[in-house]
């Protein structure tokens, strides 16, 4: 890591890597990128409820994690002062205490989002069951069009 010109504020972070949660990461790239504790907990606050996020909370999602992960004016808070968006944080926090690991999939409505989510956690077998079912339905709908 390349070290500042100008000595660091002193709520500058030490730079130990985060444990490995997601969020821990996303605020510890922050620290690393020269940011402070302090500096972030004075942008961590929710445009929706004004709640805020302090300092100490922030590191302890860096250093030792609590076990309950933030609540959603929380993320809104954390996304604000990181200058990322909410559902980037959400999915880091999902992450981090659910081991859920999100996907995007762009274009698509909630419908489809359900559907591929649901097929997610199918066997093999399943899927191309329902990937059968998905082609005939397809064969039929062009064979009646034509």
């Amino acid at each position: 890591m390349t070290v500042p010109a100008t000595a660091p504020d002193s709520g500058a972070a030490e730079q130990s890597a985060a444990p490995g949660g997601a969020l821990s990461q996303l605020i510890q790239q922050a620290l690393d990128k020269g940011d402070s504790y302090q500096r972030l907990a004075d942008r961590a606050l929710d445009p929706e409820t004004g709640e805020t996020v302090s300092k100490p909370y922030l590191q302890r999602i860096v250093k030792n994690p609590p076990a309950n992960p933030p609540t959603v004016p929380m993320m809104r808070a954390i996304a604000a002062a990181l200058g990322k968006p909410f559902r980037r944080v959400q999915e880091a926090t999902a992450e981090q205490w659910l081991m859920y690991k999100a996907t995007e999939l762009a274009g698509y409505d909630e419908e489809v989002r359900i559907i591929v989510t649901h097929l997610a956690v199918k066997s093999k077998a399943e899927l191309m069951k329902w990937r059968y079912m998905i082609e005939a339905e397809e064969r039929a709908q062009r064979e009646a069009d034509e």
